[in-house]
């Protein structure tokens, strides 16, 4: 089969999907649409980002008052619009964001991509000697530098204290452990990706009766 005979086949049988009043290709058309807004708005997102995921929903209350339950959190790249900033160096320069000194960072505890990441504020950044001295090194197997984080509504950091089942007592985060820094966060959108499931149904229900109802006006004015 030549490449011009093929190409003819495959334009006539696009054609074919796209004309079809048949409801289950009907269907097909909407969820394929749907498919690639999402994909082209993903694709904007990690754009712009420079990192993924480029959103996170915040799932817990560690960050009360200033994030909460639901919102939906742009995530970009660590030194995007700025470097990082810890809550230690913006007490000093006045750096600020969501209520507080400092960035928040999203970062996977102790390096795991088993377990959802963590969106705490980075307090200071530590090296290995500091860690050593201030007795975090009895909870490590191998002591290492890292930032020391903090949930806002919680009354210690996390290295020494937040323990993790299967990841183990949470370490000073490394850099290459860190997704990215907080840059903005949505009120309640988060509930979306939290309920994911039970939003994707109400979507095809949703474009099943819109084919449903187009179909029988069309057999009306026929």
């Amino acid at each position: 089969m030549s490449n011009t005979t093929w190409l003819q086949r495959a334009a006539s049988a696009l054609a074919a999907f796209r004309e079809s009043d048949h409801p289950a290709v009907s269907l097909g058309r909407d969820l394929l649409w749907v498919v690639a807004v999402v994909g082209g708005i993903a694709l904007v997102l990690f754009l712009v980002a420079g990192t993924w995921p480029a959103v996170v929903t915040i799932e817990s209350e560690s960050m009360v008052p200033n994030m909460n339950v639901g919102d939906l959190v742009l995530v970009v790249d660590e030194d995007r619009f700025g470097e990082l900033v810890t809550w230690a160096e913006g007490q000093r320069t006045g750096h600020s964001s969501f209520g507080n000194y400092g960035d928040v960072i999203v970062y996977r505890p102790n390096g795991a991509d088993s377990v959802h990441p963590i969106i705490h504020r980075a307090m200071t950044y530590v090296d290995t000697a500091a860690v050593e001295e201030s007795g975090l090194a009895q909870f490590y197997a191998n002591p290492h530098g890292g930032y020391i984080t903090k949930g806002d509504n919680n009354p210690y950091i996390d290295q020494g204290n937040l323990r993790i089942p299967g990841v183990g007592v949470v370490e000073p985060v490394e850099k290459e452990w860190i997704v990215g820094k907080a840059l903005v966060a949505v009120p309640l959108i988060g509930y979306l990706p939290l309920h994911l499931a039970e939003f994707a149904v109400i979507v095809i229900v949703i474009i099943i009766i819109h084919d449903f109802v187009l179909a029988r006006r069309k057999e009306k004015d026929e």
